[in-house]
């Protein structure tokens, strides 16, 4: 049992923390927030977990979270017990006419519905959507961009259209859309689409409130390894100077804020996947985690 003067203090913390969030539920009810799920918050059952909470607990309280998520370990492990060579080229997979299957089947039927499962499981309704239902997607092939020239990614593309008739149905029906990131060409053609740069197109297409990108570190460094560059804040003007200098895995992560916030979304975050309840964390404390980023 605990003593009766420390559960004082414990219940007097929980309560300043629930008055600290009261501006913030003002602020973003009934609003649209998109989260790209991803990083270890992907593989690790206790983070999924807390992370579908998370999820409920915003569609509870008058919040209304769209998750886009990629599936990278996920699709190199079905592909290696399928027998399929997993190659990336430029730091990005070679997809072709094998594996785009394995990714379409993987991202829909493991991925988002053990998610969606778990949010069900926390109290929420969700929609399983991907890039080709309702045209929600349209894409277009793209090649690498190297200093010794293109590079070519086989069915890989980035989005160029967003059709969100369906997301916006599920949100009318008080459901959690889960929604994974492979889309069609114009002409029909399958592609496979960056998870990052896809949120923030279907953030921009919704008029969403914020755009909530989680990944593997605490935020933004300014000059990677050096732990003490961490960056709170940044404007637009100083992430475009700053991109061409960053680590490559968080270039499209980075992209994505900035293509978010150039399509009016008021603000993009990077948050720290590893650290469980980070999304509440960043959305109801004065403090929040990660870096956000302004215009």
């Amino acid at each position: 049992m605990i003593p009766f003067n420390q559960d004082k203090s414990l219940v007097r913390i929980k309560a300043e923390t629930l008055i600290e969030s009261l501006d913030w539920l003002r602020e973003f009810h009934g609003r649209i927030v998109v989260i790209k799920f991803g990083g270890n918050a992907m593989v690790d059952e206790a983070l999924q977990l807390a992370f579908a909470q998370d999820m409920a607990y915003l569609r509870f309280v008058g919040i209304r979270p769209v998750v886009v998520h990629g599936g990278g370990p996920q699709i190199t492990a079905r592909l290696a017990e399928l027998g399929i060579e997993t190659e990336f080229r430029h730091g990005m997979r070679y997809t072709d006419k094998d594996t785009i299957l394995v990714v379409k089947d993987v991202l829909r039927n493991q991925v988002s519905a053990a998610l969606a499962n778990l949010i069900q499981q926390a109290g929420a309704e969700t929609t399983v959507l991907s890039g080709e239902d309702e045209n929600l997607f349209r894409a277009e092939k793209v090649k690498a961009k190297t200093p010794e020239g293109d590079v070519d990614l086989g069915l890989v593309g980035e989005v160029r259209s967003v059709n969100p008739r369906a997301v916006l149905r599920a949100l009318d029906q008080g459901k959690v859309p889960v929604i994974s990131t492979v889309a069609p060409t114009i002409q029909g053609e399958l592609l496979n689409v960056n998870a990052d740069l896809a949120a923030a197109s279907l953030a921009v297409a919704l008029g969403a409130e914020k755009l909530m990108v989680l990944t593997d570190v605490a935020g933004l460094y300014a000059n990677w390894p050096d732990r003490g560059s961490l960056v709170s804040e940044i404007n637009v003007a100083e992430l475009r100077e700053l991109i061409p200098s960053l680590e490559s895995g968080m270039i499209p992560k980075m992209q994505a804020c900035l293509m978010a916030i150039d399509g009016g979304v008021p603000k993009a975050h990077i948050i720290d996947g590893r650290e469980p309840h980070s999304i509440l964390l960043e959305i109801f404390t004065e403090a929040g985690v990660g870096t956000q980023v302004m215009r």
